[in-house]
């Protein structure tokens, strides 16, 4: 899995940028880069060695200017993590659904996590360092939680439809489904390596990863299904 070297900036409407002004908008743009730069920092380096000097030379800013906007490098490590959330619920909610075609939507939507996935490593890779923390960090932030709810709301909008004529299960949760796409595909990916070496064979061909993303397309329309042909 290559390195993501586009990592986004927070977007700013034209809107926005005329109410900031100059000033404004050069205070948001240097702490937008020392939050780009951080998650490629953290990312790469995990917590303990990704040094607030590593993110401030590759922000091409200074150490201090870390704390002005941040107080703190656990505050930028949190925001860092924080805005992974954010750019995907953003990427996701630009994916066009027809809610009337539940099945045709729900592969959409497990199309687009796995796909992101795969090119976004560094949503996994600083996740998976939060995780050896056993989430310490982000848990001292109470917004985190609101990050899960677009996401679940859009899987929920499509059962509830595919229920509503009949073709899904009326017992099945969105929570259990958005666990099930996301769980076979951060698994497949961030254990690709050792799986790699257990299984003797390369688990990220193209090949491999076009037949993962159809078989977790299956197992999903199968646990929903109510009995119907997919």
């Amino acid at each position: 899995m290559k390195k993501n070297t586009a990592i986004k900036e927070p977007f700013t409407s034209p809107k926005e940028k005329k109410i900031l002004g100059v000033r404004g908008l050069s205070a948001m743009a240097t702490r937008a880069q020392i939050l780009k730069a951080a998650i490629n920092v953290f990312s790469t380096f995990g917590y303990e060695g990704g040094s607030t000097e590593k993110i401030s030379k590759l922000a091409k800013s200074h150490d201090r200017m870390i704390y002005y906007y941040f107080g703190s490098k656990q505050g930028l490590y949190v925001a860092a993590i924080q805005e992974i959330y954010k750019q995907f619920n953003e990427a996701e909610a630009k994916v066009k659904l027809d809610i009337e075609k539940p099945e045709e939507a729900l592969r959409k939507v497990a199309y687009f996590i796995w796909n992101y996935y795969q090119k976004h490593p560094e949503f996994i890779t600083l996740l998976n360092n939060e995780n050896l923390h056993r989430g310490e960090f982000i848990s001292t932030s109470s917004e985190t939680k609101d990050f899960s709810t677009p996401a679940i709301s859009i899987v929920d909008k499509v059962l509830d439809q595919g229920k509503r004529i009949g073709i899904f299960r009326q017992d099945i949760a969105a929570r259990d489904i958005y666990l099930l796409i996301a769980s076979m595909g951060y698994f497949y990916l961030s254990n690709q390596y050792t799986l790699t070496a257990f299984l003797g064979e390369k688990i990220t061909t193209k090949a491999k990863l076009v037949h993962w993303g159809n078989f977790i397309d299956e197992v999903v329309l199968r646990t929903v299904s109510s009995g119907h042909q997919v």
